[in-house]
């Protein structure tokens, strides 16, 4: 039994991770006004995407892909997959597997499997990334769907947004609402819980935030050796790139990946954002 996997692109995954694993990505899209761009990298750059946050007036906003997506792109796999596994962004956050349970309805006699992964960006990403790996092993789709399980617990997350500004705006802002009221007193790091944007910790001082997120990782994880981190930005790279190294010089991990925070998490993190999601084997 051949299965496919199946991923949304607010999750982020690593252009290299997509070829080497043969995941397929579903575009949700980014809407400027009365422009609407798919989440694809060609319709819009993510240069392209926060230049427009920055120079712009006009906030971006999201939308998930339609059931006429996910059915095209499910017809195309099972032509030569028996099973799809689909890993989608938390249902607290889009409506993409809403999306993509109408697809399915379209396809009684097929083998889908939808997971939310109550996550968004690299923590469903990961998930995505293994249980490609497995399939590519030609392990079973009940061995893979064991693992998904595993790694929905074990990885975490930690944003340190510039400002909950965009998330405000964006109404994703979930248990973080409670912060508002403090938006100018608090560098806030932030985490997903449940599904949903949750406040970790609240620093005074961006240096702070980051020297905190440090000791965070250190004190959730038990051997260095095992870990993998994925240290993402929202047009930072100078600081995604320091939060990289210093990740490097304390715990000199297993593997550890530097990427982007792309559009779909960009829209509602805005720019000048950084991240790290991590995990141990």
């Amino acid at each position: 039994m051949s299965t496919a996997i199946v991923a949304d692109s607010s999750l982020d995954i690593p252009k290299e991770y997509i070829e080497k694993y043969n995941i397929t990505v579903i575009p949700l899209y980014v809407l400027f006004g009365n422009e609407t761009f798919k989440d694809d990298g060609q319709d819009i750059t993510l240069k392209d995407f926060y230049d427009r946050i920055r120079n712009g007036n006009m906030m971006p906003t999201t939308s998930q892909p339609t059931p006429g997506d996910f059915l095209e792109v499910y017809k195309e796999l099972l032509k030569k997959y028996d099973s799809i596994i689909n890993i989608l962004i938390s249902k607290k956050m889009s409506g993409t597997i809403a999306s993509a349970e109408l697809a399915v309805k379209d396809l009684p006699e097929a083998d889908i499997t939808i997971i939310d992964s109550e996550s968004v960006h690299m923590p469903g990403g990961f998930i995505a990334i293994k249980a490609a790996e497995m399939a590519s092993q030609g392990k079973s789709k009940e061995e893979i769907l064991q693992t998904i399980d595993l790694y929905k617990q074990k990885v975490k997350v930690l944003f340190i947004p510039s400002t909950l500004e965009y998330l405000k705006r964006g109404g994703r802002i979930g248990r973080a609402n409670a912060l508002l009221g403090s938006l100018l007193e608090i560098k806030p790091i932030l985490t997903i819980n449940l599904g949903e944007v949750s406040p970790f910790k609240n620093t005074r001082r961006w240096t702070q935030a980051k020297a905190e997120l440090l000791n965070t990782i250190e004190a959730m994880i038990k051997n260095p050796s095992d870990l993998t981190v994925f240290v993402g930005d929202s047009d930072m790279k100078d600081e995604g790139d320091n939060l990289g190294e210093e990740i490097k010089k304390r715990f000199n991990p297993k593997k550890l990946i530097r990427g982007d925070i792309g559009c779909i998490v960009g829209a509602h993190l805005g720019p000048g954002a950084i991240d790290a999601t991590f995990y141990e084997d």
